[in-house]
């Protein structure tokens, strides 16, 4: 049995009201997650909020949800935010509030969405305790998958994925015996060069780029999907959640975005789990589960839909996918190399510093140029993700 699908089985809802802690509450999954919880009023509390910066919405969250604390990454606008509320709330920051926060006895779920690196050491002390985890970070089991699984194995602490491709292999596992899984098979839209020729990659435009068809996200998330970067890091955390072999993980186009993800099993049967392109649906479940409860909203209309299509991804014109694959094959920090790469070369990117053909050949040359640590702690990956960006940042 995949390693977390035990821990995942093992815990059922509980009656009693529970204590949220949300990383990254001003990003694109922390307000949707609170849109979330306006609906199950005396269900869920929003006892603690982190963000990096926007201490502008993060105010209007106080306002509106009344926290028992909040923890702000940006030591500068943690004081202004002390000073602008007078005492009235606790506010920490830096990495140690992040993991102070999520350290908590009162704490019952720790919603880990902040984007990139950041979310890394307050997820792992948040697993350390024990935590519930509705993990929309991709970035943490992408740099840390081994030491994490490991932790969340010695600790009792239980994962539940809320990108909507893997919390679809998981509603599509439910009642199954995953011995019996042969392949997993996520989807991706293609984003909104799929059918754009390589030779015009040089001269994409930001604004271009952040154009994408079918999701609102952030703008680092935005531009992995025009990469298809994204769905190479959802490679490697599939692999890591679902404990199955890069060879058994595929990925395939398709730009409808109504299926989320498949899974195959021994007898060729396939399981597939579809909805409208709303993140609500999976942090829900994620909130909810095992159960599933009711959700307003908009429903898939199938005779409007006519039809959904299916693409292989091309690998050449894509190259980050490829580079993920890579990545995972060759292991250990290969990983952390890869994800910090694209952080600092996509910020690049939005910064107008190099342009978006330059993304995938930035993040090879990095993996070519790092000797790999084998089953690495968690310095070795804090080395390799701060002697990787020093690195990349030559070259941007």
């Amino acid at each position: 049995m995949p390693c977390l699908i035990a821990y995942l089985a093992s815990k059922t809802m509980c009656a009693a009201p529970r204590n949220i802690a949300i990383l990254g509450s001003t990003g694109s999954i922390g307000q949707s997650s609170l849109e979330v919880m306006r609906n199950f009023p005396g269900q869920f509390r929003p006892a603690y909020l982190a963000t990096n910066t926007n201490i502008e919405l993060l105010q209007k969250q106080i306002i509106e949800f009344k926290p028992k604390g909040v923890a702000v990454l940006d030591r500068s606008r943690a004081s202004a935010l002390r000073a602008a509320v007078a005492g009235h709330i606790e506010i920490l920051s830096g990495n140690e509030g992040l993991e102070e926060i999520v350290s908590r006895d009162d704490v019952d779920v720790v919603i880990s969405a902040l984007v990139g690196f950041a979310g890394l050491k307050p997820t792992i002390a948040a697993i350390t305790r024990g935590k519930t985890i509705a993990l929309a970070n991709k970035e943490t089991l992408v740099v840390a998958g081994e030491l994490m699984t490991s932790l969340i194995k010695e600790c009792g602490a239980q994962l539940i994925p809320v990108d909507s491709e893997h919390s679809a292999i998981l509603q599509c596992l439910l009642g199954e015996d995953p011995d019996q899984i042969a392949r997993l098979i996520l989807t991706a839209s293609g984003g909104p060069f799929l059918n754009t020729p390589r030779e015009a990659f040089s001269s994409i435009t930001v604004e271009a780029a952040l154009n994408h068809p079918n999701w609102k996200m952030g703008n680092k998330i935005t531009i992995d999907s025009a990469t298809l970067m994204n769905k190479g890091l959802e490679v490697i955390e599939a692999h890591w959640l679902f404990d199955l072999p890069p060879e058994r993980i595929e990925v395939v186009i398709h730009p409808q975005s109504i299926i989320h993800s498949m899974v195959e099993f021994v007898d060729g049967s396939v399981k597939a789990q579809m909805g409208l392109p709303d993140m609500k649906l999976p942090i829900q479940f994620a909130l909810t589960y095992p159960r599933r409860s009711p959700m307003d909203g908009a429903r898939i209309d199938f005779p409007k839909l006519r039809s959904m299509t299916f693409f292989e991804p091309d690998r050449a014109k894509f190259r980050c996918l490829q580079l993920a694959f890579d990545a995972l094959s060759l292991g250990g920090t290969a990983p952390t190399v890869l994800n910090a790469a694209n952080e600092v070369a996509v910020g690049a990117f939005l910064k107008g510093r190099i342009r978006f053909d330059r993304i995938p050949a930035i993040i090879d040359r990095a993996l070519s140029e790092h000797s790999i640590r084998l089953s690495p702690g968690l310095q070795d990956i804090v080395e390799a993700d701060r002697h990787t960006r020093s690195f990349v940042g030559t070259l941007c």
